[in-house]
């Protein structure tokens, strides 16, 4: 029982930050068809060029990830990613679907969505769990050298993405997603140094 309580607190951690990041995408992200070199603008990407379709490519990429985290992160990382995923899959579908809406502009948009998106990423990160992005391979990269930053390499890949996507995307787009890629990650550094939730993990357990 008392090996469940952990595993059942991180759950509840990871519930939470995907509750965040199914808001911010669907309140926020998609409204303003902001990309930003994840997961859904690779396979936009691959969709555009090979002519795949795109939930073939997304679900393809999203299982691959899984393999590889289970393959390099182990048998608890890859559990836990399974939830994260499954989570973000029903937030993001109620957000989605709830007919309100919580643009203001922008500017202001973009700046909540980061802060969203990052705590999102930091409860999943910090519970030894993905998002089952492009997370998987910063960390896989950092669980290698402990020396490589997890969020500036998500922030390093994403940027690779948007830049591949030009073709796609076209330039506006592709700034306004380097600005977003830019800041969250930059907070999710900031949230991963400090790390609080230590503490209310122990709390838990």
């Amino acid at each position: 029982m008392r090996e469940k309580q952990p595993f059942m607190a991180d759950l509840l951690i990871i519930l939470i930050g995907n509750i965040f990041l199914g808001f911010a995408y669907a309140k926020w992200m998609v409204p303003h068809h902001i990309v930003n070199g994840g997961v859904t603008s690779l396979s936009m990407i691959v969709d555009k060029a090979f002519h795949v379709p795109l939930l073939y490519v997304s679900n393809g990429m999203t299982g691959l990830l899984l393999s590889v985290s289970l393959l390099f992160l182990g048998k608890e990382n890859f559990v836990k990613s399974i939830g994260s995923s499954l989570f973000y899959a029903l937030s993001f579908s109620l957000f989605y679907s709830l007919p309100f809406n919580c643009t203001i502009n922008i500017g202001v948009d973009i700046l909540l969505a980061c802060l969203f998106i990052a705590f999102g990423y930091y409860c999943c990160i910090s519970t030894n769990a993905s998002t089952v992005g492009m997370d998987v391979i910063a960390l896989i990269l950092h669980k290698r050298n402990n020396k490589i930053n997890i969020a500036k390499s998500i922030r390093f890949i994403n940027i690779i993405v948007l830049v591949f996507g030009f073709a796609v995307f076209g330039w506006p787009a592709i700034v306004i997603g380097l600005i977003f890629t830019y800041l969250y990650s930059w907070l999710l550094n900031i949230l991963l140094k400090r790390n609080p939730l230590f503490t209310l993990r122990k709390s838990f357990h």
